[in-house]
């Protein structure tokens, strides 16, 4: 069995959107209510996330972008919900939790160079892959998986780092903190058209983009990702590999229109453990993006940590 850290905090449960809005703290249950049912939180060892501080983060975002966001986090603290965008919002516990999601991806990474672990998943809140270099949006404030990697190119000293996207949605954010940065290789797959409509096709060897129509069952997806994504990656040969992790390509997903169901994230694990097994020394940080129906969220998180547990 393979040595998997868990990284979460409750304060993370402490960022609210509003009472219906679909990005809320009880995704966080929903995860560990399954883990817990199918027996397999206690094969992870788990760890308390610590929030990132500002240099971290100033790796992948405008640091007047930073300032604006810490600002309006106080004033949340002291006014309430705060809007950001049609359907993004900061309140009174959300500059923590977002600290806490991004530095959680850091100190994943710490412990895996350290050896400790040999892979993480990291259960925080709010997600990160639509944030851009200076712009909050599609409930994301801080890029989580793009500041892990930064952590991991300029303080580990790594030379090539993956990100992998099988949310529905495309990682506009990660895609533009790193459209000028080859160290950096992005493998985005996404229903199509479909929002954020924003970098679905910016050019680059290091960008691999793989748009998937509305509709589209598991097979069909399998076989564009794995079309694309795998010998770009052989070549690209990644020290570590990093997954935004969103589970909303599900078919029972209410903001998704992909048909994916378990044994297709069993899939795509497995698929990316073999990459990171043959370039990455079995190493990989895997960090929570979409997934809103809280039922096929729990079940597709447990088959995802079930492969790399024992995969």
């Amino acid at each position: 069995m393979k040595r998997v850290g868990y990284f979460t905090h409750l304060d993370c449960m402490n960022h609210h959107m509003g009472h219906t809005h679909p990005e809320s703290p009880m995704r966080l249950q929903a995860i560990d209510k399954e883990l817990r049912s199918q027996g397999l939180m206690v094969d992870l060892i788990q760890f308390k996330s610590e929030p990132a501080d500002i240099a971290q983060i100033k790796r992948a975002h405008n640091f007047e972008y930073i300032q604006e966001i810490q600002q309006i986090g106080e004033n949340a603290t002291i006014g309430g919900l705060i809007a950001i965008d049609n359907d993004t919002s900061i309140g009174p516990g959300s500059l923590r939790a977002a600290l806490l999601a991004t530095g959680a991806g850091c100190q994943a990474v710490d412990h895996l160079i350290a050896g400790n672990i040999q892979r993480a998943f990291c259960a925080t809140r709010p997600p990160g892959h639509h944030a851009e270099k200076s712009l909050a949006m599609g409930f994301c404030l801080f890029n989580n998986v793009a500041v892990a990697a930064l952590h991991a190119i300029e303080h580990h000293g790594l030379q090539r780092v993956a990100i992998i996207d099988f949310d529905v949605h495309n990682g506009n954010g990660t895609i533009d903190i790193f459209e000028n940065d080859e160290r950096v290789m992005v493998c985005s797959s996404f229903q199509h058209p479909y929002y954020p409509n924003r970098h679905f096709d910016t050019p680059g060897d290091h960008l691999v983009l793989t748009p998937i129509n509305a509709g589209s069952i598991g097979h069909e997806y399998r076989q564009k990702v794995e079309r694309d994504f795998f010998s770009a990656l052989d070549r690209f040969s990644p020290e570590l590999l990093l997954i935004s992790a969103g589970f909303d390509a599900h078919a029972e997903d209410p903001l998704g229109g992909l048909n994916l169901i378990e044994d297709d994230y069993r899939w795509l694990t497995s698929m990316i453990i073999d990459i990171a097994d043959r370039h990455s020394q079995s190493r990989i940080v895997s960090m929570l993006e979409g997934g809103y129906h809280l039922g096929a969220l729990g079940r597709s998180v447990s088959a995802h940590i079930e492969m790399m547990l024992n995969d």
